[in-house]
């Protein structure tokens, strides 16, 4: 049996200090996570992508173009910044996003595979309230309205990640990171 490959911009999403805050308030906790998951899931098909599964916290997201996967990540922050203005520090949402263009196997409507670990893994070092890419070629971001930052490159669990780059939210915009 022949396994299904493509080439997709992988997004992986997820809610920083969720167990901590799951521990204050697991039913608020839950309903809010919920509530962002809900409000993310118009701007990603707004930008081509599908939400591929939740994990609680977590979400991982398909696009077809690393364009359309940074622009997501930057809408979904900001949404995220708005809808904390108003919530007390130890209990405000953010997330952490990683991006990574890569191969990804095909399981029904499933993905998997290293594609999907490096934007994990991505993901897990970024600051909360950002998000990190493996930066292909900056041509790639040729359409990308604001564009990220090249920061320096990390290594996790032996995969080297090459250039990176990021982007923190700061109020309810969103600006290059410098390192």
């Amino acid at each position: 049996m022949t396994t299904a490959r493509r080439l997709a911009a992988i997004l992986a999403a997820d809610v920083v200090g969720y167990s901590r805050l799951m521990g204050q308030d697991e039913a608020g906790t839950a309903k809010t996570v919920r509530e962002g998951h809900e409000a993310s899931t118009p701007i990603v098909a707004g930008h081509g992508g599908r939400i591929v599964k939740t994990t609680g916290d977590g979400l991982l997201m398909e696009f077809p173009s690393v364009v359309a996967a940074v622009e997501c990540a930057i809408a979904i922050q900001k949404l995220m910044t708005e809808r904390k203005a108003e919530t007390p520090e130890d209990k405000r949402i953010l997330y952490r996003i990683g991006i990574n263009l890569g191969d990804v196997l095909v399981e029904g409507d499933d993905i998997v595979g290293d594609g999907v670990n490096i934007a994990a893994r991505l993901e897990g070092v970024c600051e909360p309230g950002a998000f990190m890419f493996q930066a292909p070629p900056t041509t790639m971001f040729a359409g990308v309205s604001t564009p990220p930052s090249p920061i320096s490159a990390r290594r996790t669990s032996g995969t080297s990640l090459g250039r990176c780059g990021s982007t923190r939210s700061k109020g309810a915009e969103i600006e290059p990171r410098t390192q």
